[in-house]
């Protein structure tokens, strides 16, 4: 049978799947109305298409961090950057970097290909430049990121075999006692706050304020950041279900920006598993100190299983 008929059939045994788990409240639950049921399946179906698609996080492949100087890459391994066996050439060409400036140097007849065209030489853009150069040779995709002060070469796969391994994604049950309103208290100005990665590298993100909301009786406050170019308020959190029922770094939570009241809607039916739950080369941020929430946020997804962490 074929990989990606294999993976179409495990996509449809997902979905199928996601109603059943929206099931078994218990007394202090609130059971959600069949238009929110229907709309937290449809962002759950979302989830695994974006995960185990052609371009999701199930296809990373490698993550390559350059040196000064001369990388040489391929498939061969006594390459600096070694490329899955029978996807490249044994040795593809160099990436040089210089002073902060990749530079691309391909071996005639690699068949790498920038924007539909041979390539064989090229300074390549990373995701810190705001207009990435994507790099293809046959399945695989390969473009440069920037973290801290490091850049490394991140390699993607059609074929990668993690896609066709997906199990699809545990959750608890769907609850909108977890559906809480928040008020943002913004700072004046927004501040930047130090958030770690996996890597150990320290990002300053820029915090717009802090979100206080309630659960039960007891007010609780989250500290949320803002992507690069983006609007939604990007929460990273762990609670008492981190390391046990959920991932050992934490999860994320997305919510739109408030309005002039200040109310922000925080739909802990929505906190997910950060890439690094799937994939070991992705390089996610973990939580900092003040958002890890003293109770047990059993909403959203749980630990993915087939994680080692």
């Amino acid at each position: 049978m074929a990989r990606g008929t294999i993976l179409s059939m495990g996509l449809i045994i997902v979905l199928l799947s996601l109603p059943g788990l929206i099931r078994g409240q218990d007394a202090a639950s609130r059971p959600a109305s069949s238009s929110y049921a229907k709309e937290i399946e449809q962002w759950r179906a979302k989830r695994v298409e974006d995960l185990a698609g052609e371009d999701g996080w199930l296809s990373l492949a490698g993550l390559f961090w350059l040196n000064p100087g001369q990388n040489r890459f391929g498939s061969a391994p006594t390459n600096h950057i070694i490329l899955p066996k029978n996807r490249a050439p044994r040795f593809a060409g160099s990436l040089w970097l210089d002073k902060g400036v990749v530079r691309l140097q391909a071996r005639p007849g690699s068949g790498l290909t920038h924007k539909g065209a041979n390539v064989t030489d090229l300074e390549l853009k990373s995701d810190a430049d705001g207009d990435q150069t994507v790099l293809r040779l046959g399945s695989l995709k390969l473009y440069v990121i920037k973290r801290g002060e490091k850049l490394g070469l991140r390699v993607k796969d059609t074929k990668n075999p993690a896609r066709f391994r997906f199990a699809g994604i545990a959750h608890f049950p769907l609850d909108l006692k977890w559906r809480v309103e928040a008020k943002l208290e913004p700072y004046d100005p927004p501040k930047l706050i130090p958030i770690v990665n996996v890597l150990g590298m320290v990002d300053q993100m820029t915090s717009p304020g802090v979100l206080v909301f309630k659960s039960g009786e007891k007010t609780y406050r989250l500290e949320p950041v803002l992507e690069r170019g983006e609007k939604p308020l990007f929460i990273i959190f762990a609670d008492l279900t981190t390391g046990k029922d959920t991932y050992g770094a934490g999860r994320y939570l997305y919510a739109d920006p408030p309005g002039d009241d200040g109310k922000v809607i925080l739909d802990f039916n929505r906190a997910h598993n950060p890439p690094c739950a799937f994939t070991r080369f992705a390089t996610c941020p973990l939580p900092p100190q003040q958002n890890r929430l003293p109770i047990r946020v059993e909403a959203g997804e749980k630990k993915y299983i087939n994680s080692k962490h």
